[in-house]
């Protein structure tokens, strides 16, 4: 079990409590590939955030790779999000002054583990598995949005997670390119046995993953 949840609840806190989550309780299994359906405002993005460990006021408990992190100090969750989470999202946030190379390695750098020189030898082999390793050397503003979006993609996966967290990475993309995107992620789970987690509005992607996960009014329907 890569991911679990217990009676996640989520109140947004002011002059009228607002209930954002209610009772959210499911798994995902090594390999699974999910997605998270739903209108805009029906929880998906208030939940992916607790699941990232990001945001961690809310009730219920959250396992990760067997483990109960919920109530972690946010430096032992920050250490959780870097080697064991790869998130990719609509925007790509690539560092423009930087190289291709140089911003796929970045969570590596930061998690410090390895010598430079195996750092970057990584991260060429992320881009060599998303086809984007010609790139390696040029500036992240120089390349299409399909490409950046390749990129951010390498960069999730740099440290090897459990499993990958995506918040609409298809949205700011053409039907081409989310096309190309859906299958990185299918071959990633395929030949990697990779888990994913995918918030999306587009029902074509949604409905070639293993299961979709349906919310409405902050519950799973």
């Amino acid at each position: 079990m890569i991911l679990k949840t217990e009676n996640i609840n989520k109140y947004f806190k002011g002059a009228n409590n607002f209930h954002a989550l209610k009772d959210i309780s499911f798994e995902i299994d090594q390999g699974d590939f999910v997605s998270i359906m739903g209108k805009s405002g029906c929880g998906k993005s208030t939940l992916l955030y607790i699941l990232s460990t990001m945001d961690t006021d809310y009730e219920g408990k959250l396992y990760l790779n067997d483990e109960l992190i919920t109530n972690k100090t946010p430096q032992e969750l920050a250490l959780i999000r870097n080697e064991q989470i790869g998130f990719v999202f609509q925007f790509h946030y690539l560092l423009p002054e930087f190289s291709v190379l140089d911003n796929v390695i970045l969570p590596a750098r930061k998690l410090g583990r390895k010598p430079m020189s195996e750092i970057r030898k990584d991260g060429y082999e992320k881009l060599e598995l998303l086809g984007i390793a010609s790139q390696a050397d040029k500036k992240a503003n120089a390349l299409s949005g399909g490409q950046k979006q390749r990129v951010a993609i390498a960069r999730a996966l740099i440290n090897n997670p459990k499993i990958i967290m995506g918040d609409e990475p298809t949205g700011n993309l053409d039907t081409k390119n989310s096309e190309n995107v859906f299958n990185i992620f299918k071959e990633l789970n395929e030949k990697e046995n990779l888990s994913l987690l995918i918030v999306t509005h587009d029902s074509d992607f949604a409905d070639r993953t293993h299961r979709i996960i349906r919310m409405e009014d902050g519950r799973i329907i």
